[in-house]
């Protein structure tokens, strides 16, 4: 009897410390600055370069983003700055992202392999970022109609590298 409780209290043991933190996904990305450059389906100028790093104690992932400030797309400056956290409540994670024109985008996060892939309302449609994870210093970046996995339609395709 001994034994077994023994076991079972080692079993648990193991099963907890194997599962990964919430947030484990963004540690490739946490302390390094990512850039990208491309251009929307509309033809207008992506241009974003985005800081990564764990805060309170790795219970949330802050993004300071740099990228267009003005409607003319001409002045790079301060454009985002982002939260990501997990919740306990539904058990997902989940990001606020508010923009130097006021606005804030909502929703959630998950890792489907390497991939890290953000999900939220935008008017009527439900929108995917996907960090779609290449090797260790380059990401493929979509933003589009993911169903299914499947892209439906993409609005913007380009790449983040990590900067030196």
């Amino acid at each position: 009897m001994k034994h077994t409780i023994l076991l079972i209290a080692l079993l648990v043991a193991c099963l907890s410390f194997g599962q990964d933190a919430p947030l484990s996904m963004f540690d490739n990305l946490v302390n390094k600055t990512w850039k990208a450059e491309g251009s929307w389906g509309d033809g207008t100028k992506f241009v974003q370069e985005i800081e990564i790093k764990y805060a309170l104690n790795k219970t949330a992932v802050i993004a300071e983003s740099v990228g267009f400030i003005d409607k003319q797309q001409t002045k790079l400056g301060p454009r985002n700055h982002g939260i990501r956290q997990f919740d306990p409540k539904t058990k997902t994670v989940r990001f606020w992202e508010f923009d130097a024109f006021g606005g804030l985008t909502e929703g959630t996060v998950f890792a489907k392999g390497k991939n890290i892939i953000y999900q939220y309302q935008y008017g009527t449609s439900t929108v995917t970022d996907m960090w779609e994870y290449v090797d260790d210093n380059t990401y493929n970046f979509k933003v589009g109609d993911y169903q299914d996995g499947t892209w439906k339609q993409v609005y913007l395709s380009t790449q983040f590298k990590s900067q030196p």
